[in-house]
């Protein structure tokens, strides 16, 4: 995956007098402007910026209007969309069903992507041009998630995207959305420039320009806030949470998390994954992750209130499943697993690794809020245990890359079930990765459960939200039962602005200058 992105400048003329500007620093960076390639929190809140969906979410998770005014079940497997009347591209030309229908086939067809939004899109089966502002999604059986699962999907401009591919948005030739704001610059690495779609249709925002930098560094994004460089950070140092929150320089948001830092075992290969060998070094015979045993030992002997104490110092809590509490799929019979690491010297006995073996646990540096420091503690934990366990760090821009094309045999990841159903993961990180079904789009550790694929298939089909929330919480026992994965925490969300400005925290974690205002 490349993650150069061009730069490029708009001459769009001199801002009036008194126009007002914000700068956002993120600590991660956005690995393209393709709304459709990489689905990534990252990417998605720039691109939350540029485009806009049919069906929008708020910092609630919860669905509201966005293209389209209304939707509804025009029959048990037809989903009719209105689009709002009047709503214009950046380049002046006007939003037509055609978009639609253009937008909706694209992300199966984006190249090279780490993490596709086809899963979004993996129930319509045909869509029906009714007139120009009117849509159809026919689906093989009721979809009752559809709406939802749209939100997710950015519009884009047929005339300008047709013909055309990921490097162009990144060049700004085809980074024409209906959204907020225009994209006028970009500096690779660095930022990007945005300035204020006077004909956006919702609310007219405060903010004439945005400047959306990049700093991975969390005391370099914590001291560039203090000095007045930036209007707005994220991921809020968890060591420093706590002095912000005293300091009246600044105010600081809070929210609970949708996001799940968790551990995946690489199921892609029966051979020993690289980097997994016995004590002396050599080889194994079989990837001992296929053994439940081994699953399940490093499961338990991972002491996650310490995780959370000491390495989040209470930013996060611990978890047994990938939905936090409060959540409707949450399934409360799950527990968080007991820290057990004689239990789990039994499990490597039994599973004929009494003298344990030895590999190497791959995590990003600058993705998730302290994503190395986790994966240094987890390893200790496994090898007080006799898995003697090293660790790699990488920047997120290589790691993103070398995870999707199967190259760690295990790796600390995270994922954020931003629709706020227990589903999005099911599909996208646990469903048996199948390009053609749309299935285990971030499956990059090939887990395969056919009867975990069912009842997933079957959730979906699902009218009422309490039948599909038992199914769902079925899933996750079964998941739970199988160590899919390890689960470790839920992170609680954070921002930091200066002293003057409220922002909104959102449970999803986009970074987002919409939720940004001055205050009152």
């Amino acid at each position: 995956m490349r993650r150069v992105l061009l730069a490029f400048v708009f001459s769009l003329g001199p801002l009036g007098a008194g126009a007002q500007s914000l700068t956002v620093a993120t600590a991660a960076p956005p690995t393209s402007v393709d709304p459709h390639f990489y689905n990534a929190a990252p990417n998605f809140a720039l691109s939350m910026h540029i485009f806009d969906r049919l069906v929008e979410r708020d910092a609630e998770v919860k669905t509201y209007p966005g293209l389209a005014a209304s939707w509804e079940a025009v029959a048990p497997t037809i989903w009719e969309f209105r689009l709002r009347p009047g709503v214009t591209w950046h380049d002046g030309q006007p939003l037509t069903a055609e978009d639609v229908a253009f937008s909706v086939a694209r992300p199966p067809l984006v190249p090279n992507s780490p993490a596709s939004f086809s899963p979004f899109v993996r129930a319509i089966q045909r869509t029906e041009i009714v007139d120009a502002l009117t849509v159809r999604f026919h689906t093989a059986a009721p979809h009752p998630l559809l709406p939802v699962e749209l939100g997710s999907i950015a519009m884009v401009a047929k005339h300008a995207v047709e013909g055309r591919g990921t490097e162009d948005f990144n060049a700004g030739r085809a980074a024409i959305g209906t959204g907020p704001f225009r994209i006028t610059g970009s500096t690779p690495g660095d930022r990007f420039e945005l300035t204020r779609n006077p004909a956006w249709f919702g609310d007219r925002l405060p903010w004439e320009r945005v400047t959306y930098r990049i700093i991975a560094n969390d005391a370099a994004r914590v001291s560039a806030l203090l000095a007045g460089d930036v209007d707005l950070i994220d991921q809020v140092p968890s060591t420093d949470l706590a002095r912000l929150k005293r300091d009246q320089r600044v105010s600081v948001a809070e929210v609970q998390g949708l996001r799940l830092i968790f551990i995946a075992f690489d199921r892609s290969r029966r051979g020993a994954p690289p980097q997994v060998t016995d004590n002396d070094g050599r080889p194994l015979e079989a990837n001992p992750f296929d053994d439940v045993r081994v699953r399940r030992a490093l499961n338990i002997s991972v002491n996650r209130e310490a995780l959370v104490d000491r390495v989040m110092e209470g930013a996060a809590a611990p978890a047994g499943q990938w939905m936090p509490a409060g959540t409707t799929t949450h399934a409360p019979e799950v527990p968080v697993p007991d820290f057990d690491p004689e239990g789990a010297r039994r499990l490597l006995a039994e599973a004929g690794f009494p003298q344990g073996f030895r590999m190497t646990l791959f995590t990003p540096n600058d993705r998730y809020p302290n994503d190395a420091r986790t994966a240094q503690a987890v390893a200790q934990m496994w090898t007080r245990i006799g898995v003697r366990t090293a660790v790699e760090a990488q920047p997120w821009s290589a790691y993103s890359a070398r995870s999707a094309r199967q190259e760690y045999p295990i790796r600390l990841a995270g994922w954020g079930s931003s629709t706020g159903e227990a589903g999005s993961f099911l599909i996208s990180v646990l469903g048996t990765f199948n390009r053609a079904a749309q299935r285990g789009a971030a499956n990059a550790a090939r887990y395969s459960n056919p009867e975990l694929d069912a009842l997933t298939d079957r959730a979906a089909t699902l009218l009422q939200l309490e039948d599909r929330a038992a199914v769902l919480r079925q899933a996750i026992r079964l998941a739970t039962d199988d160590v899919a994965m390890v689960p470790l925490f839920n992170i609680s969300n954070s921002w930091a602005t200066r002293r003057g400005l409220v922002h909104e925290p959102r449970m999803d974690e986009r970074t987002v200058a919409m939720g940004t205002r001055p205050a009152r």
